[in-house]
């Protein structure tokens, strides 16, 4: 049997509330699934502000600890990753992308040192010559090039620059998995389809497995292999993504369905 990509079982993890004689609230609760190794895929984790989604992505990224079950990337146990080159390993394997790109770049920095740094950092780049053309290589999978980059402060580009730059950052590292938590919700909406259209040339192209972390169910639907969705930090549905959306069996997963205005609606 082929050891799964990215595997949670019984995932929980809970904060304390309230002080001293408070109580802990989970915000993941006994959370399961599978991506599987042998074949990419979209998997969206769906839910509403509060449902514990982006804590899920920070688990899945190793940057809380689970308090009860675990998570194992490629069968390692990403909670007992330790030392600076295991962290190493597992960071160029799984990539992060952030919800407001605006805030995933220091103002004060160029664009293309950040790329320079991630091509030297996770592509073993030794020359200024192999790390531009790491850049450049990764910048023309998401429709740019390092011309259109270099020297330029993040003021200088647009949200959708700046997340397509945030895409191509992952991508010099060549990761088997990208966790996007909520990665169109800070771009206009023209730009929208643009960037979760690149999310399924990834996986089709470059056979990269994504989370997708989101509210929206239209781009869930028109992009996700499988959907999983979350209320307060439990998992109430899951299974394909266009049977699970056209035909939701939870309350919830109704509720959210019903809430999405048809596009015939005035």
């Amino acid at each position: 049997m082929t050891t799964p990509l990215l595997q949670l079982q019984h995932a929980v993890r809970s904060y304390a509330k309230g002080g001293l004689f408070g109580h802990s609230a989970r915000a993941v609760n006994n959370v399961s699934f599978v991506v599987a190794a042998e074949r990419p895929e979209i998997l969206a984790i769906i839910g509403e502000s509060g449902s514990g989604k982006t804590t899920l992505a920070r688990l899945i990224l190793g940057t809380v600890r689970p308090s009860a079950g675990s998570i194992h990337f490629k069968g390692i146990d990403v909670a007992g990753l330790h030392g600076r080159q295991q962290r190493l390993d597992f960071m160029r394997q799984v990539q992060p992308i952030f919800q407001n790109p605006f805030e995933a770049f220091n103002p004060l920095k160029r664009m293309d040192r950040y790329l320079f740094t991630t091509a030297r950092q996770f592509a073993a780049a030794d020359s200024d010559e192999a790390s531009h053309a790491a850049a450049d290589g990764a910048l023309r999978q998401v429709g740019l090039s390092l011309a259109e980059v270099k020297g330029r402060f993040p003021h200088e580009m647009s949200g959708g620059q700046l997340q397509r730059v945030a895409i191509a950052r992952a991508l010099i590292a060549q990761p088997a998995l990208l966790v996007a938590d909520e990665p169109v919700s800070m771009v206009d909406a023209s730009l929208r389809t643009a960037i979760v259209n690149l999310f399924c040339k990834l996986r089709d192209d470059l056979g990269v497995s994504i989370v997708y972390i989101t509210h929206d169910l239209a781009t869930a639907y028109s992009i996700s292999d499988r959907v999983v969705i979350m209320r307060q930090g439990v998992v109430v549905e899951t299974g394909d993504a266009r049977a699970t959306l056209d035909h939701p069996q939870h309350p919830y997963s109704i509720e959210l369905k019903n809430a999405v205005l048809s596009p015939d609606a005035p």
